[in-house]
């Protein structure tokens, strides 16, 4: 088998191609412009799962990033849904202040949000909860999320406890530890890959009620 060395990751490079991203083209409201941008990502048969992002907190100065889903975009942010004792809502509570990365790779594009993150109402998560797969109701109630695991059949253990609890075909009520956030945006940039790494990154930040656009440099 072939080394792979620091000099085989050092000159792994791709060229970025012809297609930019203009001033002009753009929408002045930059949740429609990423709107257009997760159509696009969701109709490419090469995207991953286009509403998954990467999601960054800081807990004592320590950033710390993990993939959610996004579950819906609004004129208000963006909603995601986790257990409210994770190590995510932990960090949180106590630091609002986060960023979201959507990395379309294929498209050669990605989007970075800055905002701060609070919980959604019991309603809001109650009927987007009702909406899931009942698995993953049950995998709601197993799961301890980040909390120390002795073993993988210690939380198969668990999820069989709650699927007799609550069988199939049953209602599978929310856990009260299990919601929403919403990530109020402060900053949305739109980057897209360009050619000679003059990638084309144009920013989006809320002034009061309204965006002001700006081109930086790659």
């Amino acid at each position: 088998m072939a080394e792979f060395d620091k000099d085989t990751i050092a000159n792994m490079r791709r060229s970025y191609g012809e297609s930019g991203l203009s001033e002009s083209e753009i929408d002045s409201n930059p949740i429609q412009q990423f709107r257009s941008w997760l159509k696009d990502a969701a109709e490419n048969p090469i995207v991953i799962e286009a509403n998954a992002m990467v999601l960054s907190t800081v807990v004592d100065s320590q950033p710390t990033s993990r993939t959610v889903l996004l579950k819906d975009v609004t004129e208000a942010g963006f909603t995601f849904f986790t257990n409210y004792n994770s190590a995510k809502s932990t960090a949180i509570t106590g630091n609002e202040k986060v960023s979201l990365l959507f990395p379309w790779y294929p498209l050669e594009r990605q989007v970075k949000i800055l905002g701060s993150a609070s919980k959604i109402s019991d309603a809001e998560s109650d009927a987007y909860f009702a909406t899931r797969p009942w698995s993953s109701k049950i995998g709601a109630w197993a799961s301890d999320q980040s909390a120390p695991l002795s073993s993988r059949t210690e939380l198969e253990s668990k999820w069989s406890e709650f699927a007799a609890k609550y069988p199939e075909g049953s209602e599978v009520p929310r856990p009260s530890h299990w919601g929403g956030f919403l990530v109020t945006p402060i900053s949305i940039e739109f980057w897209q890959g360009r050619y000679s790494r003059l990638h084309d990154r144009i920013r989006y930040t809320k002034t009061g009620s309204e965006w002001k656009i700006q081109r930086i440099y790659p």
